[in-house]
């Protein structure tokens, strides 16, 4: 909300929020906007746009909504809980030509930037190895998380949309060809039609071009620090490293490495946090409609799926 507020690109009209004192604290920062009811409230009052920050199951019903009301949307990650959710939702984006953003946030650090810039000018040859990492220390707060039915999955939900969608992002999304993968509850290997959520994973994916691309990702892992955040891409003249300083959910720095000698692209600090709703709000503002790129959120979830075995 702050970061949309702070382009003055758009207005911030109306606000809902099942919690009212969540909504208390959102007019804070638009205080000329109406508190209504829910969801066909806000619709009812033929918005430009909507922001989705709901639980992960209401997301694709959600957007598909609010698509088919004329309000373009941005919603939180993931889009939706399978492949089959996100494609509909991308569907109705482009059946209503309207702009639809989703808080992929992590592309939007100046380190990741960085990275990509470097990649996109061939800067490390041919990149044939990709590691990443998103260990969190934590688990979230919610009950609904742990819900497979409405969170559809754990940690590579939550934390690995994040690792896979940055590096197909950075690799320009070539094909995925092969997916394997080891899910984890408890320390313990998790069959399917349990019922629970994994809070370790581990996948390996390789891509039409040869490169392999390792992840892993957790809750409440022992790291020793609150997060581990890596994303490493190691090419025939060259290699390039996002990673987290400190343990920091939020300080990133991005390094290039010619053999043994490092070089420092990006650093702390970086307000980085809001900038994937400020760019949709500008978008929308300058009068953006459906965009191709959309289809992308849709590569990402048929990638999580084949984690999911599913």
């Amino acid at each position: 909300m702050s970061a949309i507020v702070e382009t003055d690109a758009v207005n911030v009209a109306a606000i809902a929020d099942p919690v009212p004192e969540m909504a208390q604290e959102a007019q804070k920062l638009a205080p000329d906007a109406a508190v209504v009811a829910d969801l066909d409230a806000l619709l009812g009052l033929g918005l430009d746009g909507v922001v989705i920050a709901t639980p992960s199951a209401l997301h694709a019903v959600q957007s598909i909504r609010a698509l088919e009301a004329g309000a373009a949307v941005f919603c939180q990650k993931p889009l939706g809980r399978t492949a089959g959710e996100v494609r509909a939702v991308v569907e109705a984006a482009r059946a209503a030509d309207r702009l639809l953003g989703v808080d992929l946030s992590y592309r939007f650090t100046e380190a990741m930037r960085a990275v990509r810039g470097v990649l996109a000018e061939g800067g490390i040859g041919r990149p044939y190895a990709v590691d990443l990492v998103f260990h969190n220390a934590y688990g979230p707060d919610k009950a609904w998380f742990y819900d497979p039915a409405l969170s559809g999955g754990g940690c590579v939900m939550d934390l690995g949309v994040h690792l896979v969608d940055l590096a197909l992002w950075a690799l320009d999304f070539p094909e995925v060809v092969e997916v394997s993968s080891h899910l984890f509850a408890g320390g313990e290997p998790l069959a399917g039609g349990e019922g629970q959520v994994e809070d370790y994973a581990v996948a390996s994916l390789t891509l039409a071009t040869g490169t392999v691309v390792r992840l892993a990702c957790s809750w409440r892992l022992q790291a020793g620090r609150d997060a581990v955040i890596e994303a490493a891409f190691y090419g025939t003249e060259g290699g390039l490293a996002l990673h987290n300083v400190g343990g920091s959910f939020y300080d990133f720095t991005a390094e290039r490495y010619r053999g043994t000698a490092r070089e420092t692209l990006a650093s702390p600090p970086d307000s980085w946090g809001g900038r994937a709703a400020a760019d949709w709000a500008r978008r929308l503002a300058a009068g953006e409609r459906f965009a191709p790129e959309a289809e992308r959120f849709a590569s990402v979830a048929a990638v999580l799926d084949r984690i999911y075995r599913r």
